[in-house]
């Protein structure tokens, strides 16, 4: 494959490459470059915002590259400071353990396992003992660390910040050296900590790792980020007819984003999607349909993802949707519509109040789907058909 054709791969749906000559530079020597990316075990299950970042290791493995899975269990003690208002509290050694066993089941529903080195980083932190720390530590100053910018808003708030917590970044660097990557692959959050690793590559005399972000995906709201505690995600490990659920139930406009950082459609594909749908020639709901049929298949096989489509439609054709449906825009805030709020401006309860009862009874439906959580919100761009009780229904598009 040419080398354009290789950097057009590399970054697709990327946020930055730092720096795309050296990039181009490594790509040229023809050998195969070591890819790193790390996960801290924080939580059993992966989701897919994760996915985002496996999608482009499995891409550069296509390429002919090796992949570093680096389970951070070391770091994971620390908890990682990124985005942090307050001290994280550590994982268990349990915890961790448990976490890191399913990680490995997990990733290779995307990773190639024959092209995948899984590692864990105590392997050679634990080794660095307290002298070997000190010296890691006293390769990076604090005025540095302060440049990060939760610590500085930490610190300038008078918030506290743990010295344990600075070793962090540093660790994840020192991953870097010991593993003489070529290329480390993280969120935009993580910018800091990844050029931290590049910074101790170059003090220990190696070229140092090119560095590539990746976005971080909207959760189901579409205005946070995609999150098991914020309950607005889709787990790797959901029922084949959960995932295909929660897929139709994102906005029309999130669809493509999706689209983008989450299918394996080639870009001139999906830019032909998105023209037929905004010429009207495409219900939006269709195209998404294909895209909830290819991410239950990605998980749960072809045969699933085949017949997640067909159970959804037949929940549909049970809950015989009225053929004059009412068709009703509401206006969404910066922060999403919540559910109940939606309810009532649609005219289907009298009040939020009310709402809330007949969520708590069980009887509202999204896109066919029974709901409960009075927290679900619409961002601007939903179109979704909404079910109270047996007789009330209407088509709710959030402006």
């Amino acid at each position: 494959m040419q080398l354009e054709e290789q950097l057009a791969i590399i970054r697709r749906g990327a946020d930055e490459v730092l720096l795309e000559d050296e990039l181009r530079e490594r790509l040229k020597q023809g050998r195969p470059l070591r890819i790193k990316a790390g996960f801290d075990p924080t939580a059993p299950d992966l989701h897919l915002g994760h996915t985002v970042l496996l999608n482009k290791l499995r891409q550069f493995q296509e390429l002919g590259h090796h992949v570093i899975f680096i389970i951070g269990d070391f770091t994971g003690r620390i908890g990682d400071p990124t985005g942090k208002t307050v001290t994280r509290p550590p994982l268990t050694e349990e915890d961790i353990q448990a976490n890191a066993a399913t990680y490995r089941e997990q990733v290779f529903r995307i990773l190639d396992p024959e092209a995948t080195e899984v590692v864990f980083n105590s392997t050679w932190t634990n080794e660095l003992g307290a002298a070997g720390m000190v010296q890691l530590a006293a390769r990076h100053t604090v005025a540095r660390m302060l440049e990060r910018d939760d610590f500085s808003k930490r610190y300038s708030g008078r918030q506290p910040i743990a010295i344990h917590e600075f070793l962090y970044p540093l660790i994840q660097g020192h991953d870097s050296v010991v593993l003489r990557s070529d290329v480390e692959l993280g969120g935009t959050d993580q910018k800091f900590n990844l050029l931290v690793g590049r910074e101790l590559q170059k003090q220990y005399g190696q070229p140092p790792q090119v560095i590539l972000t990746m976005p971080i995906l909207e959760g189901l709201d579409g205005v946070q980020k995609m999150s098991k505690s914020l309950g607005n995600y889709i787990g790797v490990q959901d029922a084949p007819d959960d995932m295909f659920g929660k897929v139709m139930s994102i906005s029309d406009e999130l669809m493509w984003r999706y689209y983008e950082l989450l299918s394996w459609r080639p870009l001139v594909e999906i830019a032909a999607l998105r023209a037929v749908a905004e010429s009207g020639q495409r219900n939006p709901r269709d195209i998404k349909f294909e895209l909830a049929e290819e991410l239950v298949a990605r998980f749960h096989g072809v045969a699933a993802g085949g017949q997640a489509r067909q159970n959804f439609v037949a929940r549909f054709q049970r809950h015989q949707l009225p053929e004059d449906l009412p068709e009703v825009t509401v206006r969404g805030g910066a922060d999403g519509l919540p559910l109940p709020n939606l309810l009532k401006e649609a005219g289907l309860v009298g009040s939020t109040s009310e709402a809330r009862s007949m969520l708590r009874q069980g009887a509202v439906r999204v896109e066919g789907e029974r709901v409960d959580d009075p927290e679900l919100r619409f961002a601007s761009g939903a179109q979704i058909v909404v079910q109270v009780g047996k007789r009330r229904f209407a088509r709710v598009a959030v402006s």
